[in-house]
C-alpha cells in the first residue's frame, strides 16, 4: 500500500502533536489543521480544551483514552467512512507515544485511510538533545515494568547495548528504578530531566553511582537518559577467576558475580554460568 498524503481528498486521520508544557510550543501547521478538521480526538477534554482556547481554535471534542479506546474504535472508523476529517490528540507531545494511539492508527491504515504526522513537541527529544549524552543511536524504552523482577528482565537484555537509553518514569517509581538501573548496567552517566520546556524545568546531570543521593521531586513525570556500555576493559582473568579474586578480597560469593557482571558490562547469569561450570 503506498500513501500519498496530499494528492487526493481521503479522509485522513491526522497525528498532531502538542506542547508538552508551555503551550506557545505549537506550531502553525498544527493550529490550522486542528481548526480545518471535523473532530478533535483527545486524551482528556479539559486538558484539551485549555489548549484549543489558547489557539482560539474551536472544534468539536471526542474523549480518547486507554479506558475506552477498544468501544470508541468503531466510531472512529465510521466517521472516516462518512468522509469526516479527524485530528488525534495527546495531553502532551506526540499521540502514539505511551497513549492508546498506536490502536486506532493501526486500525485506520488497515481501512485504507490517511494517516497524516504533524510533527511538533516531544519530551523524548527535547530531553535527548540537551542531555549531554551520545545523542543517535538511542533507544526509547517508554514506561519500565511495574513489577521490579519484569524490570530487572528487561534492563538484563541491554547492558552490552551502546546506544543512549530512554525511559519514561513517573516521579514516585524514580528512586527505585535508579536503584535496579545501577544494579544492572553498572555506573554510568545519567541525566533526568523534569517538567521540560516549563518554568521549573530542572536537568540534572551526573551518574547511577551517585543518584542514591539525589532529592527527587514528586511532581511530574521524569525522562530517564543513561549512556549505553562503555568499551570493554579487556581482563588477563577467566570469568571464574574474576570472581575467586574479588572473593578473596572478602566479597561473599553471591556479591562478587554481581561485581565482576558490573565491571565487564555483562549479565549476572552469564558470570554465574561460567563460575558454577568451572569453579
Amino acid at each position: 500500500m503506498i500513501q500519498h498524503s496530499f494528492q487526493n481528498n481521503k479522509p485522513t486521520l491526522y497525528i498532531v502533536s502538542t506542547p508538552i508544557g508551555n503551550l506557545k510550543d505549537m506550531t502553525h501547521r498544527a493550529v490550522e489543521i486542528l481548526k480545518e478538521v471535523d473532530y478533535i480526538l483527545c486524551e482528556d477534554t479539559r486538558t484539551s480544551k485549555t489548549l484549543l482556547n489558547y489557539h482560539q481554535i474551536d472544534r468539536p471534542l471526542i474523549s480518547f483514552h486507554d479506558f475506552n479506546k477498544e468501544e470508541k474504535l468503531e466510531d472512529m472508523i465510521n466517521l472516516l467512512k462518512n468522509n469526516h476529517m479527524l485530528a488525534l490528540i495527546s495531553d502532551a507531545g506526540t499521540p502514539g507515544i505511551n497513549d492508546p494511539g498506536y490502536e486506532l492508527i493501526k486500525e485506520v491504515i488497515k481501512q485504507g485511510f490517511h494517516v497524516v504526522a504533524i510533527p511538533g513537541a516531544s519530551a523524548i527529544l527535547a530531553a535527548l538533545v540537551s542531555s549531554g549524552l551520545m545523542i543517535q543511536p538511542f533507544t526509547f524504552l517508554g514506561f519500565l515494568p511495574k513489577k521490579q523482577n519484569d524490570k530487572k528482565a528487561l534492563l538484563e537484555t541491554y547492558v552490552q547495548r551502546k546506544e543512549t537509553l530512554v525511559i519514561y518514569e513517573s516521579p514516585l517509581r524514580v528512586k527505585k528504578t535508579l536503584e535496579i538501573l545501577y544494579q544492572i548496567l553498572g555506573n554510568r552517566k545519567l541525566v533526568l530531566a523534569r517538567e521540560l520546556t516549563k518554568l521549573f524545568e530542572t536537568i540534572t546531570r551526573t551518574d547511577l553511582e551517585q543518584s542514591h543521593n539525589l532529592d527527587i521531586d514528586t511532581r511530574g513525570e521524569y525522562v530517564i537518559l543513561v549512556e549505553g556500555d562503555h568499551e570493554p576493559i579487556i581482563y588477563d582473568l577467566s570469568l571464574e577467576e574474576h570472581v575467586k579474586q574479588i572473593i578473596n578480597e572478602g566479597q561473599d560469593e553471591k556479591t562478587a558475580m554481581k561485581t565482576v557482571a558490573k565491571l565487564r558490562g555483562i549479565t549476572k547469569s552469564e558470570v554465574y554460568k561460567a563460575f558454577k561450570i568451572k569453579a
